[in-house]
């Protein structure tokens, strides 16, 4: 067996309704002042407001910082840290989606008393040094899985993102509760539960560092998702598939953490970059146009996958027939979900194609997880056939 390590987050609590008792959660952790950083989606919903009173009770002062903005610059993270300095929060939660996770991540490491590093200097694999301050990680949406990675993304310029990577930025509770989601619209559920999907595929064929822990947890994944998606997505207060879904974003969070994803993602990045294009919606553009470009070496283990996917509408077949099943029954996902299908009706001009294929190398972080080695002229062949 291959030598590997695997490591996630301390605690995860799955139950619906706990958001309710988190001002509690933080002050058995010793929270004095704590610090809330979300989004105005959440906050115009009213989604942070069962949590709040419970503060009041337990005799830790609150704030809120609800202005994170998806694909969050680097300027939002440090507005965020001033905040947290002033007021001395000894306890971050990340409340929302991807971005606001990931914020609270940086927040966490920044905002410690300690801390001398500056964000620029922690971009990469391992660069964060020091401590950071206790961090809870509540999702309001099942895709991410940021709250069991040790990974948060900034954009750094007009176009560009970064990653920091470091195991201080695995949180110490995750709190996972379907009844922040179940006002999700349908077109949101979608996107982010395909994104949670693609980390449990991209994790069971991650060339580099795929075990046999991240392999279980990424056939729990997708099997949970591919199982409760269409539920979720269109009878939306179904609260069994809610919780079904988050948790199934969870184990590919967890997967995805230790065996990292690849040119799917490597692929989106730019769309978000240059277009704006939710994450998830970005994964989805591309999935299977990446899967069939991977299957000339994939294939055996996207067969592997398909009974998890397919269940009892899988038909027999040889590894090639299971596989092109498998890629086939992910590109019906978007049209069945309502979500576009093409970059061209995600906003994409056509004249940028190069222009991200360019962009999508700069992912080398990503790219040398693929199965197969993709060039600057395979990206391009790849968004052409999306496009």
């Amino acid at each position: 067996m291959q030598s590997f390590s695997f490591a996630t987050t301390a605690q995860i609590l799955c139950e619906a309704g706990a958001a309710t008792r988190l001002a509690s959660l933080c002050r058995e952790r010793g929270a004095r002042s704590v610090l809330i950083v979300t989004d105005p989606g959440i906050a115009r919903l009213g989604l942070l407001e069962p949590s709040l009173p419970g503060f009041t009770e337990q005799g830790v002062a609150v704030q809120v910082f609800d202005q994170v903005l998806a694909d969050p610059p680097q300027a939002c993270v440090l507005d965020v840290v001033e905040q947290a300095r002033a007021m001395q929060a000894d306890v971050i939660v990340g409340f929302g989606g991807g971005s606001s996770m990931d914020v609270a991540k940086l927040v966490a490491l920044l905002a410690h008393p300690h801390c001398q590093q500056p964000l620029n200097e922690m971009y990469g694999v391992d660069q964060a040094k020091g401590q950071r301050l206790p961090l809870i990680q509540v999702p309001t949406t099942a895709g991410t899985g940021s709250e069991v990675t040790p990974i948060a993304i900034v954009t750094t310029g007009e176009h560009a993102k970064m990653g920091v990577v470091s195991p201080q930025l695995l949180p110490d509770l995750a709190l996972l509760d379907a009844d922040l989601t179940v006002g999700l619209p349908p077109a949101v559920t979608a996107a982010t539960g395909i994104d949670a999907m693609v980390h449990a595929i991209e994790a069971y064929t991650s060339k580099l560092k795929r075990n046999p822990l991240s392999n279980l947890l990424a056939c729990e994944a997708l099997r949970m998702l591919a199982s409760n998606l269409d539920q979720a997505v269109h009878n939306g207060s179904n609260r069994e598939a809610r919780q079904a879904m988050l948790l199934g974003a969870c184990l590919a969070g967890q997967a995805f953490a230790n065996a990292p994803v690849a040119a799917v993602h490597a692929l989106a990045y730019p769309l978000g970059g240059h277009f704006h294009i939710p994450h998830g919606l970005s994964n989805a553009l591309v999935l299977p146009h990446v899967l069939r470009f991977n299957a000339e070496v994939a294939a055996p283990l996207y067969a592997q996958l398909a009974p998890l996917l397919l269940g009892e509408r899988l038909r027999p077949g040889d590894t090639r027939s299971l596989s092109d099943q498998f890629v086939n029954e992910l590109a019906e996902l978007s049209p069945r979900c309502g979500l576009p299908t093409r970059l061209r009706d995600a906003g994409v001009a056509e004249r940028s194609l190069e222009q991200l294929a360019r962009d999508a190398m700069f992912q080398q972080r990503l790219l040398i997880n693929n199965p197969r080695e993709v060039s600057e002229a395979d990206a391009l062949t790849i968004y052409r056939q999306a496009y």
